[in-house]
């Protein structure tokens, strides 16, 4: 299997997987409006859709580096690793998650696994996933796309933030104070 065809298997099986899992979740007390998706939710999707534009055949400018067969599957590596991250995330939250920003029945602050590494683990594992995506690559078209994919999950995450501040008031503030957002050991006072 060539590096490419790997990198595309991980994220199809990454978004078959995760919509098959979009139904393990709790009921849904309080969510944010669609209003308020609509921001980070554009950014995600055209960021998905420049980051999918094929790698090959480009030179010049649209061409930022070259990938040799190593560096390649040290990307697919990573992918891996971003997803797997993001899966062990997805399974310690269980029905807590959901793919918006929401209260559950019996929401509580997660601090363990994962989430004792940055508070929105998910979203590092995508982002670690999309960046490998985008080196592999070495277009412009995949800086883009990470770039974009970038600004979507940090709306999303600030605005959960503020949120889940609102929600679970100060044991969220507690854990904000403890541990990063979304880059390990990136943390600064917060609150």
């Amino acid at each position: 299997m060539r590096p490419g065809l790997a990198i595309i298997v991980l994220w199809v099986l990454w978004a078959i997987s995760w919509l098959l899992a979009a139904g393990w979740t709790a009921e849904t007390q309080k969510q944010e409006t669609l209003r308020a998706q609509l921001g980070y939710r554009s950014f995600l999707v055209l960021g998905a859709a420049v980051l999918g534009i094929p790698a090959h055949g480009y030179s010049g400018a649209l061409r930022l580096w070259q990938v040799d067969r190593l560096q390649a599957w040290l990307c697919v590596g990573v992918i891996a690793g971003g997803i797997v991250f993001a899966w062990w995330a997805r399974i310690g939250m269980g029905r807590l998650w959901s793919g918006r920003i929401t209260r559950k029945a019996a929401h509580v602050v997660l601090d363990s696994g994962a989430f004792a590494v940055v508070r929105h683990p998910i979203y590092f594992g995508i982002l670690l996933a999309v960046y490998a995506t985008a080196a592999a690559k070495g277009t412009l078209w995949g800086i883009v796309g990470a770039v974009l994919v970038s600004i979507g999950i940090f709306v999303k995450a600030r605005l959960e933030e503020r949120w889940l501040t609102t929600e679970l008031g100060e044991p969220y503030q507690a854990y904000r104070r403890r541990v990063p957002m979304l880059f390990p050991f990136w943390h600064r006072r917060v609150g």
